[in-house]
């Protein structure tokens, strides 16, 4: 696991690429599990700053509950459709899973992998770009 911050200098135009998909939109969705390690989908506001992926939680909320329990998280950012006929100006979506960490005041991010689905620039492909503290930088294309 890696910090927001050693992530982006490792990969600086891949986390800026991510960044700004997760900062496009207020709302993105996180992903906890529950006690009986069912999934839990939650809205969730991120915050980027000072190196660090942050994010708050009420005092009883389960999704709280969840990661003091059991850390493991995923977080996507805001989904939205390509345009008809622009579909090469679509931005793609954007993943980040590790663990939260709990701060006392909220939680930070400790990144595990970080994914960025976007389409090829002539909008013929998907293509997946993916890195890990292990891996580095990957990608994949498919039709």
């Amino acid at each position: 696991m890696t910090a927001w911050r050693e992530f982006e200098e490792a990969e600086p135009e891949f986390a800026r690429r991510v960044r700004t998909l997760f900062d496009a939109h207020k709302h993105k969705t996180m992903a906890t599990l529950r006690a009986d390690g069912s999934p839990r989908i939650s809205g969730i506001e991120t915050k980027f700053a000072d190196g660090e992926l942050t994010f708050g939680s009420m005092p009883d909320a389960r999704k709280g509950a969840d990661l003091r329990r059991d850390p493991r998280l995923a977080l996507h950012s805001a989904t939205v459709d390509p345009v008809d006929g622009e579909e090469a100006k679509w931005p793609g979506e954007a993943k980040i899973s590790g663990r939260g960490i709990d701060t006392g005041d909220g939680f930070r991010v400790d990144v595990a992998e970080v994914v960025h689905t976007h389409l090829n620039p002539e909008a013929t492909l998907l293509v997946v770009e993916w890195w890990t503290p292990e891996g580095g930088l990957r990608k994949v294309e498919r039709e």
